[in-house]
């Protein structure tokens, strides 16, 4: 009798352990556009009589996925971690993709065609995202880090007409996942915004 008691007591505690035990929120995040972005007027070189197909921007393997990255360069830089309860929307590399085609769009009188367009485009913008991360200098202090490879390509002929390597480096202002997405977002802007007059400066008009 008195281990059939003592069974029911564990299973009631336990139960009420379950009862009591709330599921851990995950925070999802997309690269919203930063209330202080500078909006840049349309440059009136820009060939508004030539199209550009914006390829699918590419990320290597341990980017390729969902994860807040941040490094600890105080303690081991070489390593990357991620957070726990806090992700992208979808990969970064994706996310950028289309901040770049709407940011091009809008910002711009040249023509954007969409991969799964069958519009002929005058040129082609690959891009390469090897690096999106928030990087520790302490315990309270960091900052983030965006490295991306633009390459302009005539469709044509395939030749490579141009190749840049873009980093933008940015204070965090605050060291958890809240401050990368917020310095990660208008980082991207900045970073976005030098490669339109990049382009524009590529593409004079006829």
């Amino acid at each position: 009798m008195i281990k059939r008691l003592t069974l029911i007591s564990i299973l009631l505690f336990l139960t009420g352990c379950v009862m009591w035990h709330k599921p851990t929120t995950v925070s999802v995040f997309d690269l919203s556009a930063s209330p202080h972005r500078q909006h840049i007027s349309p440059p009136a070189h820009w060939p508004s009589g030539k199209s550009i197909l914006i390829v699918d921007a590419t990320a290597p393997a341990w980017l390729d996925n969902t994860a807040i990255h941040y490094r600890l360069a105080y303690h081991n830089p070489t390593q990357s971690y991620s957070y726990a309860h806090s992700r992208w929307i979808a990969p970064p590399a994706a996310i950028l993709t289309q901040k770049i085609r709407n940011r091009i769009a809008s910002d711009t009188t040249g023509s954007v065609i969409k991969n799964n367009s069958m519009a002929k485009a005058d040129v082609l913008l690959n891009t390469e995202l090897t690096e999106f991360v928030q990087i520790f200098d302490g315990t309270h202090d960091s900052h983030v880090v965006i490295n991306l490879r633009a390459s302009l390509v005539d469709r044509t002929s395939r030749q490579l007409l141009a190749q840049k390597d873009f980093t933008i480096q940015e204070a965090a202002p605050s060291a958890d996942a809240t401050g990368a997405v917020a310095s990660l977002s208008s980082s991207s802007d900045r970073l976005i915004g030098e490669l339109i007059q990049w382009l524009s400066a590529l593409l004079p008009a006829d």
